[in-house]
């Protein structure tokens, strides 16, 4: 039987970890993920958590670790955050290009310079196109039930990518909350052990990975690799609803949404700030303000068809992006959404917001504020617009 506890999201990751007992868990500390590597290690210490740990000297070896293993075909688990996960860049790219079904959870902290350790998912974003599946959540029950389903969505025969699940640094990593954690039976009978079909590294029956490729075998395996990504759109609703049946808990799948059916305006984010939108839109539908959430859960692959059908109807959207995407004087997200429209033939007035980068907070009224500057800009018509940056305004003394 599942039981109840008070977690950290840091916590929530490591408990997903144990119960999906992975095989292989390279992982090095660095903060805000630090305290995942502890927890691990402690479940490993006391016998909750049998598996081979790999104690390494950075990142990059952390991954390159991970690819090693997952080619002999056993399940495999590791966990980073900002510089860490720069630096094991290289290796992050060859496991989705090797199609190894990796799970990492990245506790997205900002990126330097100038210094900062605090939290922004600059840090995640940024690599969105190096291959993986990127899932963003919002508190710290969906780390948990997200971070398993993602081993059963990584591993799916028609997928077979490695995945990221994306959390809060620090206001979700650090930050307790009642969280309900599944028996180690129930998360066995949803999901069961891995074992690789498409790739192994045996002994018995030699084969040669990752030779020098000319540009036309290239090109196949690119198209293949993109063919499951959008697989994996598939394969995420089907992990959420399984989930659902047997846990009680849906997430939505590639996307969730708030009071949007009769909504004529959409709020766009991921990750925590979500929580603020939903607690703004309650207040403004209390005043009679016809709002709702869109949150985006699967950025790699994006769920273009899902936002598109979202969108259908409204009178126009705003997105809250905690990023930026460099040149375009816009966030990562807001571009995004705009390409997904572009490709439906449809313009919407819009919105678009930059803020909480390096863990500013994204009050209750500075998220209200944004909410109301949305239906200003879309009741005026307003299509092309850049980035508003959303401050906390300045207080009298």
């Amino acid at each position: 039987m599942s039981r109840v506890d008070v977690l950290n999201g840091n916590l929530a990751a490591a408990h997903a970890a144990r119960l999906s007992r992975p095989e292989v868990i390279a992982a090095y500390p660095i903060t805000p993920q630090t305290p995942v590597v502890e927890y691990l290690t402690q479940f490993h210490a006391d016998g909750s958590l049998p598996c081979q740990m790999s104690e390494v000297e950075s990142e990059h070896s952390a991954m390159s670790i991970l690819t090693g293993a997952s080619l002999t075909g056993v399940r495999c688990y590791t966990a980073t955050s900002s510089q860490g996960l720069a630096l094991m860049y290289e290796p992050y790219f060859r496991a989705s290009t090797l199609r190894l079904p990796i799970v990492m959870n990245i506790v997205n902290r900002e990126m330097i310079s100038p210094q900062t350790v605090w939290g922004g998912p600059q840090d995640s974003m940024t690599l969105r196109d190096a291959g993986w599946l990127q899932i963003y959540v919002e508190d710290n029950q969906e780390i948990l039930d997200t971070t398993i389903q993602a081993f059963k969505v990584a591993e799916s025969a028609e997928v077979l990518l490695p995945i990221n699940v994306c959390y809060d640094g620090f206001y979700l990593s650090h930050m307790t909350e009642r969280v309900e954690i599944p028996s180690q039976e129930e998360v066995d009978a949803f999901l069961p052990p891995y074992r690789s079909r498409h790739i192994i590294l045996d002994p018995e029956t030699p084969m040669a990975v990752d030779p020098l490729t000319n540009g036309r075998l290239l090109m196949e395996y690119r198209r293949k690799h993109m063919a499951a990504q959008q697989a994996a759109l598939v394969a995420i609703e089907k992990a959420d609803a399984e989930y659902a049946r047997r846990f009680g808990r849906s997430w939505g799948g590639v996307i969730d949404e708030y009071r949007t059916e009769d909504a004529e305006y959409l709020m766009v984010s991921l990750g925590s700030v979500c929580g603020a939108l939903r607690e703004c839109i309650d207040d403004a539908r209390a005043r009679g303000v016809r709002v709702g959430l869109l949150k985006i859960r699967s950025l790699r692959p994006f769920p273009r068809a899902r936002v598109i059908e979202a969108l259908a109807g409204k009178k126009g959207f705003g997105v809250i992006d905690r990023n930026v995407s460099f040149g375009t004087n816009t966030g990562i997200l807001f571009q995004e959404i705009r390409a997904a429209l572009y490709s439906a033939g449809s313009r919407y007035p819009a919105a678009s917001f930059i803020g909480g980068l390096g863990g500013e907070d994204l009050t209750l009224e500075i998220v209200a504020g944004a909410i109301k500057s949305t239906i200003e800009t879309v009741d005026a018509g307003k299509i092309d617009n850049e980035a508003s940056w959303l401050v906390r305004p300045e207080r009298k003394a």
